[in-house]
């Protein structure tokens, strides 16, 4: 995991919000872009930092891409902030 990238990536309001948008399941781009007042370069932009740390996958079907969240990065970190916490005596 690049821990620098994933920090990078969810230090954006926006960034998290894609990323709560997708707990639910996947979601095409026009959707995700549809939850915004932005434009659709913007979210793109977005899109590809959150692609980039692997938080999330991407998928084209037909003409449509489908993001979803990749769950095992979220994994890794939770597992790295717990680890953190030490054995209590």
């Amino acid at each position: 995991m690049h821990m620098q990238d994933t920090f990078k990536a969810l230090s954006d309001p926006t960034r998290r919000e894609i990323i709560a948008l997708l707990k639910d399941g996947k979601r095409s781009a026009g959707d995700i872009v549809a939850h915004f007042q932005t434009t659709n370069a913007t979210i793109s932009h977005h899109l590809s930092i959150l692609k980039q740390a692997d938080l999330i996958s991407d998928e084209k079907i037909g003409k449509y891409i489908y993001y979803e969240l990749n769950t095992s990065v979220l994994d890794d970190m939770i597992g790295w902030f717990t680890s953190l916490r030490g054995e209590k005596k």
